[in-house]
């Protein structure tokens, strides 16, 4: 009998990734397909008002079309009868999250709310709500909430309620008609099975990092979300129902009307949704503790899983289960990788990275005196600062664009290194380093620079769907063992996605550059912690 197969779902910031791999491991076809509209930074569809700084917005349409498009053409390209497909599994950018009406229905797609900005859903890097970040963890902090330990001290920008009462504060119209406030990776999950809104999954690895939710205390305790704002403690109570449960459960079983619309089969069992990030740890065939994997990509996550937990600062979570179960999972990150790169390639005015990584790879170590403090959108780990903003200084008539290239990929690379050592520090094992997503297929003097600052080797896992293929692999798990026949987690993850450590791709630290490194990243400390002190820089003219 064919190989059994799982339809995995990626939804990145511009796009979905779709692929379908069998129980053992082989990919069967993939497709991506861009979102019509994009990230919504300047505008909303249809309008000319500018929006606000520090938005970032998306069309929900879009992600139903496009994993449609996308799941059609994956199916086509690796001729795939849809029979075979026993399982989908889902991850999605988080924090990405919206309001809807019962029904399901966006409130952005109801005619009074399609010109209000926060009727839409706001995407993971949607910086809106910093004074409501700010209120929350002030009361927090006054109130002595055990919570805040989890995340290394502080809400972050970025994260579920923060938004919520974003919402709340500046359209105040748009919370009232709200009736369910939910994750995007939820709401599409929610989209595919048809269930009922007291029956609609909640991941727990969303809730877990980003809406403050765990296993042993649920959310935090009205008294505290009425002190930041009643209207907050009310929405807690009557907007967020569903149920909870962890990535590769069953969520339900796909409609009769999304069968059609994807070409699959009605009733093919769906996971519970989970971050991109966390996809990416099985999708690399990673189910040990000790081992980080680095998903590199327009941001950067690092996620890490231990058999204890440790409440460390700085820490953006540790969640137990948040990534693979009877585990605890760390999450870390910076928050501009990719999109720093972006935005320097559109400061240079060139059309291709090519010639100027060429004329960086023969720099010496330090960029010849050019140094960088990569927060051009902020400081996730270790500060959890959205505010902070990054530098470039040491600037002489001798620099060109390959330096200002090469001091910014150091300095990414010492804030990965400042995270392995907050996590060492606090005794938290980092064996092992494993790097996906696109960026390591696509520069590999990357991740070389990244193993020359570290002082290790970095392994660049061959899969380019590194988050995809994890989503294949929580889709398998839903469908059950009866179908799968994996009688474990570790079992799917290994068999699926891991890759024999004879043929592992290993990039190696170069000593001289190592040794050169360790003292310039003492320099990039020193200025990082007189910045964080002394700043009071908010991304805008006060």
């Amino acid at each position: 009998m064919a190989a059994r197969i799982a339809l995995g779902l990626d939804f990145g910031t511009e796009s979905v990734r779709a692929v379908l791999v069998d129980t053992s491991g082989v990919c069967h076809g993939s497709a991506t397909d861009n979102y019509h509209h994009g990230q919504l930074t300047e505008t909303l569809p249809g309008d000319s008002v500018k929006l606000p700084p520090r938005y970032a917005l998306q069309a929900p349409g879009d992600w139903l079309q496009s994993a449609a498009v996308a799941t059609r053409a994956a199916l086509q390209a690796g001729d795939v009868d849809p029979q075979r497909v026993v399982g989908i599994g889902i991850d999605f950018t988080s924090c990405t999250m919206l309001p809807c009406c019962r029904n399901g229905q966006p409130l952005c797609e109801q005619p009074p709310f399609a010109t209000v900005p926060l009727a839409w859903p706001k995407l993971w890097k949607h910086h809106g709500a910093i004074d409501q970040t700010e209120h929350m963890n002030r009361i927090a902090r006054q109130r002595g909430e055990p919570f805040l330990q989890r995340y290394g001290g502080t809400i972050g920008l970025e994260w579920f309620f923060p938004k919520i009462l974003e919402t709340i504060q500046n359209a105040p119209d748009v919370a009232a008609a709200a009736e369910v406030w939910l994750e995007a990776g939820d709401w599409f999950v929610w989209q595919l099975v048809g269930s009922r809104p007291e029956d609609l999954t909640r991941s727990s690895c969303q809730a877990g990092y980003k809406a403050l939710w765990s296993a042993q205390r649920g959310y935090p305790s009205n008294e505290y979300f009425a002190a930041v704002h009643p209207l907050l403690a009310a929405t807690v109570e009557h907007k967020l129902p569903g149920k909870m449960r962890s990535p590769g459960q069953a969520a339900g079983r796909l409609s009769v009307a999304m069968a059609e619309r994807f070409g699959l089969v009605a009733g093919t069992v769906v996971s519970t949704a989970t971050i991109d990030a966390h996809a990416a740890v099985p999708g690399v065939g990673v189910a040990e503790p000790g081992t980080m994997v680095m998903v590199m990509g327009t941001s950067s996550c690092h996620m890490l899983n231990a058999n204890s937990e440790v409440l460390v600062p700085g820490v953006a979570g540790v969640v137990a289960g948040g990534i693979l179960p009877e585990l605890f999972g760390y999450e870390t990150g910076q928050a501009a990788v990719g999109d720093a790169f972006a935005w320097l390639k559109k400061l240079l005015g060139v059309s291709d990275f090519d010639a100027i990584a060429r004329a960086a790879s023969t720099l010496p170590a330090g960029a010849e005196g050019l140094r960088c403090l990569d927060w051009m959108n902020g400081c996730r780990t270790p500060l959890m600062d959205g505010n902070l903003r990054g530098a470039f200084w040491g600037i002489g008539l001798q620099h060109g664009p390959e330096h200002f290239y090469q001091a910014l990929m150091e300095a990414s690379a010492f804030g990965l290194r400042w995270i392995v050592e907050l996590l060492r520090e606090a005794e938290v094992p980092v064996r092992r380093l494993v790097a996906t997503g696109g960026l390591p297929h696509h520069n590999r003097g990357f991740v070389e620079v990244y193993a020359d600052v570290l002082g290790r080797e970095i392994e660049i896992h061959p899969a380019t769907q590194g988050s995809a293929i994890g989503a294949a692999v929580l889709g398998m798990l839903a469908a059950g063992p009866q179908l799968s026949g994996f009688a474990t987690v570790s079992q799917a993850v290994r068999t699926m996605a891991a890759v024999a450590p004879d043929r592992r791709d290993l990039i190696y630290p170069r000593a001289e550059r190592a040794r050169r490194y360790d003292l310039i990243y003492h320099e990039y400390r020193q200025t990082a912690r007189w910045s964080s002190e002394n700043s009071t820089m908010t991304g805008e003219d006060e």
